[in-house]
Parts: structure tokens; C-alpha cells; sequence
């Protein structure tokens, strides 16, 4: 038996021979930028994690952890893709205590699922997240990838929101950190240190998050601008105001003509307001808000409620799969600066993009300074190969000189080859790659995924 065989006789030990995939055409289906595994391996518990882990670093085998995949176009070119372990099976929600607000579930359970079960539970609840593909993606997958949507305004990120987890470490350890009480802690902050990590530290296996109770009403204004100027200074007012708004979007002209949503839009530019709470609350704020958009020169005002609401909001989420879904081949760029040089970014984007000839979507989570760039391919991308790096270069420098960053969050890896998709990795960057050589010194999770190549 060759040491090939005998390695691959072991991981069906662990797992169960039904549980470790071999097969070419489902391999296919795994690749990541081009990169296929030599196998994928499911395993249904943590203590069997924790043994395939353990095996993988004895034998030097580099790990890819997989839920349902829709974060895998995010990071750098795979160095090395032996085994992909996918968290699939680990799929239950473990202690659901919604009196006192908190819920443990392993990793690869899909948020949208997780979502359906909280809302049956008494009164109602939920996990108050909501990332792109937030009905497939796995918790694993957002937490790793510290994924966020627009409501993060309000709610804040998985940062805000984990009070523990439990994950396995290259050398199979099995490490909980936190738990269901809040509480002040002294030295590193494990659940921190994992949230964003790309899977380059350890798998994580069980997450502790804080929940909240379903609001009362959901409710959309959306107010069309003809100038950028004009939505600009609306959403900051909203911003600085006393209302307390989900979420608040700036939408350019190609990402309103783009986006998978029912309404027929007017104008050059979209401010679309996302608004949770108590149902008096809300129509108050609706009502203040449409009077404050008037003054500012809103070419109209729309309120979207229940499932208008529900499907503009997932529009957006989701707005690269809609793409997708219509043939459309791009980029995404995720950028993020001063949250006071909203307007400023949009616009250099715009110019650049106009003398690039390349159509670009925006849309900015304005209240936190995140911007998402989809740099429309179109057809014969090989033939704008050079314009598009010099474009992301450009793109760049602006995050910069606004005191920002730029991210190439997905692309063809012809483009990954040429450019760092991370950009200056910056001071920190030394500390990240200590740690990931302390803990993880033979380099089996996840190699060359994260900042730096780590």
C-alpha cells in the first residue's frame, strides 16, 4: 500500500468511508481559482475534527475548511490544496436559550436556517446578521470571513455579536473561549482573534452568539437623487441624527439599473433606509425622514413594507449572485475610509471607471464607510486585463488617500496573479504572520489564503 493509500485509509477511519470523496467530477465542484483538492473529507463531530486535524498536521497536509462555499472567490490563490474539510455535517443549533438571549450552533449550519428557527421560537428571535447569501452561508463561513451586510449599522458585525466559540487548532487541541455570560476577560481574546481569520488559525466548530428579540415592524424608504451631492448630504443628516436606522445604502445609477428588485427607479442616485423597531417608532421616522428628504431635493419617496421590504433588502445582499444569475462576469472591490468621505470616493470612482470604459456598480454602506465596487467585464476580459489592474490601482490609491484600505474580494485568478488582492498588508502584519507561525507552523490551514500570503 502506498503512503497515499494509507493516508487516505486513515482519514475514512476517522470519518467513515461514505464520508471522504475521491471522485474527479465531484472534486470539480470544490476548486478554488483554479486549485482542486485531492479529496474532501466530511466529519460529523468536533472530536472528529479534532482527529483529522491531528492526522493532517502529522503528515503535512494542508486543510481547507468549506461550508457551502460562498466566501471561497474571497482571499488569495490557494499555495496548497491537499484536502478540503467540509463543516457540512456539523449542522446543529446545540443550546437555543432565547430567555436569556443566546444561541450556540455548530459551524455549518446555513444562517437562513438558523434565521427560520429562531423566528419560530416564541414570540420570535433571530441571529441579527445578515451577509451576502445569508440563506446558504454557513456561520463558520461568515464569522471566518467576518461577513456583513447592511444592517451591520445598527447591530454591528460578528465582532459585536459572538460571546464564545469552540474551535480546533492545527495541533487537533480543541480550544473553547468564552461562553453564554458577558463578562470582562484579561489576555487574548480567542473569539476575536478567529473572527476574520480566514480559517488560517484554526477551524471553528461551535459559535456562541448573542440574539434579539424579532422587531415589530421592518419598513424601507427609499429616496432617489438626481446628484450625488444631494445623497449624499441626506444620508449624512439621517446619520448625525436621532434616528436609528438599520441600515442606510447609496446606490450609483448602474447599481440601480442592476440590482434583482421589483421597483422602477427614478433618478441618478439611491438612498435606501432600512428601519427596525417598535411600529410607532418607525412611522415616525418614516414620516420625519420622507419631510428631511423633501427639503433635500428628492426626486420622489417610496415606503416598502413586508415582502417588498424583505426582497429589496436580499437584492442587495446579493447583488453579485444576481449578476451572476444574468451572465454578467466581474469584479468585486470591497473598500472602506472615513465615514465622512462617503461622497468624495463614489465620485473619484465614478470618474475613474468613466475613463477606464468600464461600467461600475456602487453601492456603500454609508453610515460605516464601506463601499462595494462591481467592475463590470462584460466580454473579451483577457483584452482589458491591463485596464482593470490599472483600475483597482487606482481604486486603491483613493481608499488610501481617504484613509482607507481596498480589498479585491473576487476576480478570475488571472487577476489575483498580478496584484495582491489585500493590498498594503500595513504594521499589523508582522503580529499576524508571528501568530500564524506559533500556532500553526507547518502551515497546514488554509496556506496562502490570508494577508501577506499567510
Amino acid at each position: 500500500m502506498t503512503t497515499k493509500d494509507n493516508v487516505i485509509s486513515k482519514l475514512k477511519e476517522i470519518v467513515g468511508e461514505a464520508h471522504l470523496i475521491q471522485d474527479p467530477d465531484k472534486l470539480k465542484g470544490y476548486a478554488v481559482d483554479g486549485k482542486r483538492p485531492k479529496a474532501i473529507i466530511s466529519p460529523e463531530t468536533i472530536a472528529e475534527v479534532s482527529k483529522v486535524v491531528a492526522y493532517a498536521n502529522e503528515q503535512s497536509l494542508t486543510l481547507l475548511p468549506m461550508g457551502n462555499g460562498t466566501k471561497m472567490g474571497m482571499g488569495g490563490i490557494p499555495q496548497k490544496m491537499n484536502v478540503v474539510l467540509s463543516t457540512l455535517r456539523l449542522n446543529r443549533m446545540t443550546d437555543c436559550d432565547c430567555d436569556n438571549l443566546t444561541l450556540s450552533a455548530e459551524c455549518g449550519i446555513p444562517l437562513g436556517e438558523v434565521q427560520k428557527r429562531l423566528s419560530q421560537e416564541g414570540k420570535g428571535y433571530f441571529l441579527p446578521l445578515d451577509p451576502p447569501f445569508t440563506e446558504r452561508a454557513t456561520l463558520g463561513g461568515i464569522v471566518a470571513t467576518n461577513s456583513s451586510g447592511p444592517r451591520r449599522l445598527l447591530y454591528g458585525t460578528a465582532r459585536d455579536l459572538i460571546i464564545g466559540t469552540k474551535a480546533v487548532f492545527p495541533n487537533g487541541d480543541i480550544v473553547a473561549s468564552g461562553g453564554k455570560t458577558v463578562k470582562n476577560v484579561s489576555g487574548y481574546d480567542m473569539c476575536k482573534l478567529l473572527i476574520g481569520s480566514y480559517g488560517t488559525l484554526g477551524i471553528l466548530c461551535e459559535i456562541t452568539f448573542k440574539l434579539l428579540p424579532l422587531p415589530e415592524r421592518e419598513t424601507t424608504l427609499l429616496v432617489p437623487f438626481a446628484r450625488l451631492e444631494k445623497a449624499v448630504q441626506f444620508g449624512r443628516e439621517i446619520l448625525q441624527s436621532q434616528y436609528l436606522p438599520s441600515s442606510i445604502e447609496i446606490l450609483n445609477g448602474m447599481a440601480m439599473e442592476k440590482v434583482n428588485s421589483p421597483i422602477d427607479y427614478q433618478g441618478n442616485y439611491l438612498v435606501a433606509i432600512g428601519l427596525d423597531g417598535v411600529t410607532e417608532a418607525v412611522e415616525r421616522q418614516v414620516s420625519e425622514m420622507g419631510e428631511r428628504a423633501k427639503r433635500n431635493g428628492a426626486l420622489k419617496i417610496e415606503v416598502l413594507q413586508s415582502e417588498t421590504h424583505s426582497s429589496f433588502w436580499k437584492a442587495i445582499r446579493d447583488f453579485s449572485g444576481g449578476l451572476a444569475e444574468k451572465g454578467s462576469k466581474f469584479i468585486l472591490l470591497k473598500s472602506n475610509f472615513l465615514i465622512s468621505r462617503c461622497g468624495e470616493v463614489m465620485d473619484s470612482y465614478e470618474k475613474i471607471a468613466k475613463e477606464s470604459g468600464i461600467d461600475c456598480g456602487l453601492i456603500c454602506h454609508s453610515g460605516n464607510g464601506v463601499l462595494y465596487s462591481y467592475l463590470l467585464v462584460g466580454k473579451g476580459a483577457r483584452s482589458k486585463k491591463e485596464s482593470l489592474l490599472s483600475m483597482i490601482k487606482e481604486f486603491s490609491s483613493v481608499a488610501v488617500k481617504n484613509e482607507g484600505r481596498l480589498v479585491v474580494e473576487s476576480s478570475p485568478p488571472d487577476i489575483k496573479k498580478e496584484i495582491d488582492v489585500w493590498g498594503d498588508p500595513g504594521g499589523d502584519y508582522e503580529i499576524m504572520r508571528r501568530l500564524k507561525k506559533e500556532i500553526d507552523p507547518k502551515g497546514i490551514l488554509n496556506p496562502g489564503r490570508f494577508v501577506g500570503g499567510i
